[in-house]
This record gives structure tokens, sequence and C-alpha cells, in this order.
């Protein structure tokens, strides 16, 4: 047997265009409606327990029915974002998370 030779197992951190740890921006959209930021934030502290909540980005739809909210997260893994995603996408509140 060859010692030379690579193995087939792979990192899974080697298959991601993310670098992680890294700054995360997350763009989450929904009714403009009370509690609606205060339910993004919660997520976000639930999945990044160093989430600055003062770094949170608000933008109202034209109409002024939508608001669109950028949460920047510290990503630490592909595992991490995937369950992020699907928490925020659950959310009544969420009509869409880019």
């Amino acid at each position: 047997m060859d010692t030379n030779t690579t193995s087939t197992t792979t990192d899974p951190r080697k298959d991601s265009l993310i670098e992680y740890p890294s700054a995360f921006p997350i763009k989450v959209m929904g009714a403009k409606a009370d509690g609606f930021v205060h339910a993004i934030t919660q997520i976000a502290h639930q999945f990044d327990p160093t989430f600055d909540a003062s770094t949170i980005e608000l933008r109202d739809s034209k109409a002024g029915n939508y608001l669109g909210v950028t949460i920047t997260v510290t990503a630490t893994s592909r595992e991490q974002l995937d369950d992020l995603y699907r928490t925020l996408s659950s959310h009544p509140m969420v009509k869409v998370v880019l």
C-alpha cells in the first residue's frame, strides 16, 4: 500500500466557499408588524450568542407593508447556517430568507 496517497475522506470545511468563523449577513423579509424584529433578533441570538443587535439593518418595502431585516451573525459551520435558515424560514412572521 502506498503511504503517500491522499485520504479519500473530505473535510466538510473545504467544501464550502465560506471560511469559518466569519461574519455572515442574512436578509429576512416579512410583514411589517409589531414583534417581527424582536423575533428575528431572538433567533439570531439562539444560533450566535455573540450576536450584536446594534448591527441590524432595516429597510421598508416601497408600499411600507413589508420590512427587510438584515442580521449579521458569526457563522461557525455549515450546519449552524443551515439550522438558522430553517428556523428563520419556518417562523410564521417570515416570508423570505436570503
